[in-house]
Formats: C-alpha cells, sequence, structure tokens
C-alpha cells in the first residue's frame, strides 16, 4: 500500500496539520516508508508463538483482596485549597 500526494494532503487537513506542499511530500515519502515496513512486519510468521509483555518472563505479585483504611476524607482534604463536601474545588475553565 501506497499513499499518494493527494491522500497524505487530506489527512493531513482532517487531523487540522497546515502541511505545506514541500512538508506533504516529506510526510507522504515518511508515510510510505512506514507503510512498508508494516508490510513487512505482516509477512511474518507468528503461528504458535505465545504474545508476550516483556523480554523476560514475569509473573505479577498477587496481594490479597482486603479492605483497608478507608472514609478518610477529611484527612485527604486537608491540604486541598478549597473543598466543600468532602470534594476538591477547582477553577472553573470552561465558560
Amino acid at each position: 500500500m501506497s499513499l499518494d500526494l493527494a491522500t497524505v494532503i487530506r489527512v493531513g487537513r482532517l487531523a487540522r496539520l497546515a502541511l505545506s506542499e514541500d512538508e506533504a511530500e516529506k510526510m507522504c515519502g515518511e508515510l510510505n516508508g512506514i507503510l512498508t515496513f508494516i508490510e513487512q512486519l505482516l509477512e511474518v510468521d507468528v503461528e504458535g508463538i505465545p504474545p508476550m509483555t516483556s523480554v523476560v518472563p514475569t509473573t505479577m505479585k498477587m496481594r490479597r483482596d482486603v479492605v483497608t483504611e478507608g472514609n478518610l476524607a477529611e484527612e485527604i482534604l486537608a491540604n486541598a485549597p478549597l473543598s466543600e463536601r468532602n470534594f476538591f474545588l477547582v477553577p472553573k475553565i470552561f465558560e
């Protein structure tokens, strides 16, 4: 799969990027290089290989699921600059 200049310009516009003609041409080459690499990766046979989250096999440490300290709203809000009825008050950012 390869992208033409018109497609790159359209995708740039959809992403709200103001690309000049030179930038769009450079981006076209870079994106086509990325797509070529992805196509190479898709050709690799990974049948029978288990998915990994790390190069080194690890196991998650388990802990008992027990209720610990709770109902500490007053202590949590003690350092808050503003609070009301056990909630943090933050400045309004939208009108």
